[in-house]
């Protein structure tokens, strides 16, 4: 069997275990999506929003990049926030950052890494809006830590700023746009910051 098939067979063993314990499950599923949370994330395969929320499927929209990013000409992510904050009618955002983030350590290294470091320009320029809260003589790993609320922090301006939040504040929502960051070695999300009209 190919890793492929593996993959595939690990899925259909997950699917059975789950219809032998609430035959419905799917059915139920398929017919409902309202979310009330949509998280916007880091694409690092240690932060998994249902899990480290607790919420099963349908529960939570999702939308990850690199870092948790909110870049005003990302389409990408702001169709995700309007069908999330227009359609879907969600009432928390949040943005999560996690320690120890790989696009940001990028970021904060100096060298060429190709492609990438046209997005993680996004991230360099919240190094440098926050310079003096980053001074040479803090250790590396305090630094990392620090840039990696930083940037969950100007992230979640960013997503305000967007005229969907503006517009959905200005007829009266009760959206409120909460910066997390999360520990890999604790499992514990941390509020850095909250937004709400």
């Amino acid at each position: 069997m190919d890793d492929f098939e593996k993959i595939l067979d690990r899925n259909r063993q997950w699917a059975d275990r789950i219809k032998a314990a609430n035959p419905d499950y799917f059915a139920k599923l398929s017919l409902q999506q309202a979310p009330d949370i949509l998280w916007i994330g880091c694409a690092d395969s240690r932060v998994p929003a249902n899990q480290i929320l607790d919420l099963p499927p349908g529960e939570v929209f999702v939308h990850r990049n690199i870092a948790n990013v909110v870049v005003p000409s990302d389409l990408n992510c702001l169709s995700v926030l309007q069908f999330a904050v227009e359609v879907l009618g969600v009432s928390h955002i949040l943005v999560c950052g996690h320690y120890g983030c790989g696009g940001v350590r990028a970021a904060m290294a100096e060298g060429d890494n190709g492609l990438i470091d046209n997005w993680l320009n996004h991230i360099r320029l919240v190094h440098r809006l926050h310079a003096h809260e980053l001074p040479d003589d803090m250790l590396q790993e305090e630094a990392l830590d620090r840039l990696c609320e930083l940037n969950v922090i100007e992230q979640v301006d960013n997503v305000c700023r967007t005229t969907i939040v503006r517009d959905a504040w200005a007829n009266g929502s009760k959206l409120q746009v909460h910066g997390v960051v999360y520990s890999l070695k604790d499992g514990v999300l941390n509020e850095l910051c909250l937004r709400q009209s």
